[in-house]
């Protein structure tokens, strides 16, 4: 039996996770900008789609430009500090829609209520097909969370800090994400020739 830490993570590589991002944006619907919100969020927090529905207009911190996660699943709540970008685009889905009331869920559905599971799959295989993403095991919600791990894995910050930007309690679950990409190999390398350790 295949424990889950031992399976191979799918994830979007960086240039799979623009083109999901340029198609949304290119997206003309009425929710566009709210599933834009969405999916810059949950990638710069590496959010799971049921954390997502849990965010309240006082888990942001306009100022600091920051988010507090609440995570599931035994993980550490913890802040995370989005990029200018995400946070000009959530402002603007909040100032269009007037959300004023700090208890207020941030990510609604039509009917107003939390967005759900169900609904954020069906965007994200609606924008992977969009987006020509051919492998389509990738095309679920949760590949958003693996994506954002994985990129942080290949961006050379340690393991602690990737631990605590997941929030996982134990690193074990956190040495998934350093499988060893074409990035992480060069440097590894990089680092033998600088260093000439092997005869």
């Amino acid at each position: 039996m295949i424990k889950e830490n031992e399976e191979k993570v799918k994830y979007l590589t960086q240039l799979e996770m623009k083109k999901v991002f340029k198609v949304i944006e290119k997206d003309n619907s009425i929710h566009a900008l709210r599933n834009l919100a969405i999916f810059r969020v949950a990638y710069r927090c590496a959010l799971r789609a049921s954390e997502l529905g849990l965010i309240h207009l006082d888990d942001y911190n306009k100022t600091r430009g920051e988010m507090y996660c609440h995570r599931l699943k035994g993980s550490n709540n913890n802040t995370i500090r989005l990029d200018q970008e995400t946070i000009k685009i959530l402002n603007k889905y909040i100032r269009q829609n007037e959300i004023c009331d700090n208890q207020q869920v941030l990510f609604l559905s039509q009917e107003k209520k939390p967005i759900s599971r169900k609904m954020l799959d069906v965007l994200m295989k609606k924008y992977c097909h969009l987006a020509k993403i051919s492998d389509i095991e990738k095309y679920h919600f949760h590949t958003l969370k693996h994506t954002a791990a994985v990129h942080l894995a290949e961006s050379e910050i340690d393991i602690k800090e990737l631990q605590y930007y997941l929030g996982h309690k134990s690193v074990t679950n956190t040495l998934i994400y350093f499988q060893f990409t074409t990035k992480q190999q060069e440097t590894m390398y990089a680092k033998l020739q600088k260093n000439n350790q092997m005869v």
